[in-house]
């Protein structure tokens, strides 16, 4: 199941008490002070996993609490701190402090990390308060409460090249011809619910990732079909690969509706580099092959038939020299 938005409650440890205590020692009949401190709580962390692709692990537990920092004791023994706990997120994800409705962080990297909630210091004991003129104080500090927070969790993936198109247009087909990625394939319109990513080689040494995204159309930047929530997915590609049917009746459409939409939708997608490609050109006759632009605005359309195989080499090959070509 692919989980890209949640709401979890953290809650950092509390710290200690310190402690009121006094040296008992054989012959010394007004020891001084010797209360400990108490130990801070534990911190709760969010650390980017490279090996994660989903935010399924918060939708069955979405309250987190950290330890807590033991009390201090006698004899200057401070508590011990409570343990920090961290949770891992995939590379990509987004986090919201949901009632401040400011961003804390963007966890882009693997092993990035980021404190979400802090501890609480844990408090002092009598031995730190002993003064020349009080020394045998019972004063003592006690723990502070840890920090809580609800938190928005949103995953926005991380790809070279995010392969967009109305749907029926190919994309799932195409990614499980060019990487090793299996996703639903089908005839009818929105197979693809969710966006899956592929790692594609290009020759022995290199490679990217290609992540296929739900069927967008008319309006989709509006919240009309599948398009308004993974939009956001294709913000963080380096580059797009639209892919055109080249078995409808109007195939130069399909191009006009894509950059339309990815326009209102904003985030400055149209400036992302982009490669323009026909797929199905294997249900064309020769008159309709003919007919096929070669062109769109000014750019060279690639043909592919990815059901066929026809022309993917040369397809995974313009997308190497599109990242290449733009240093990405």
């Amino acid at each position: 199941m692919f989980i890209d938005r949640v709401k979890i409650e953290v809650v950092a440890g509390r710290g200690g008490n310190g402690c009121v205590s006094f040296r008992r020692e054989k012959h010394v009949p007004r020891g001084g002070p010797d209360g400990g401190d108490g130990g801070d709580g534990g911190n709760v962390i969010l650390e980017a996993n490279k090996h994660l692709r989903t935010l399924l692990d918060f939708k069955f537990k979405s309250i987190f609490m950290a330890p807590k920092g033991e009390h201090g004791k006698g004899k200057n023994m401070a508590g011990r701190g409570g343990e920090d706990i961290v949770l891992q997120v995939p590379v990509g994800t987004l986090v919201k402090d949901a009632e401040a409705q400011g961003i804390l962080g963007d966890l882009v990297s693997a092993g990035q990390t980021l404190v979400v909630a802090k501890a609480g210091r844990g408090g002092k004991g009598n031995a730190r308060f002993a003064t020349a003129t009080d020394r045998a104080p019972r004063k003592r500090e006690s723990g502070r409460e840890g920090e809580t927070r609800i938190l928005e969790l949103e995953l926005k993936l991380i790809a070279d090249i995010g392969i967009v198109g109305v749907p029926n247009a190919g994309k799932s087909t195409l990614l499980s011809k060019i990487s090793r990625a299996r996703p639903k394939i089908d005839t009818y319109p929105f197979t693809t619910l969710t966006p899956n990513l592929g790692l594609v080689r290009v020759g022995e040494l290199s490679d990217f990732v290609a992540a296929d995204i739900p069927g967008l159309i008319e309006g989709s930047h509006s919240g009309k079909g599948l398009g308004h929530d993974f939009l956001r997915h294709i913000e963080r590609t380096k580059a797009l690969l639209f892919l055109l049917d080249a078995s409808s009746t109007d195939p130069g459409s399909d191009h006009e509706l894509l950059l339309k939409e990815i326009g209102l939708y904003g985030k400055d997608l149209v400036a992302k580099p982009r490669l323009l490609c026909f797929n199905k050109i294997d249900l064309l006759d020769e008159e309709r092959l003919v007919k096929l632009p070669r062109e769109i605005d000014g750019r060279e359309v690639l043909r592919i038939s990815a059901l066929k195989g026809e022309g993917l080499g040369e397809l995974v090959n313009s997308l190497w020299q599109l990242l290449e070509t733009h240093g990405l």
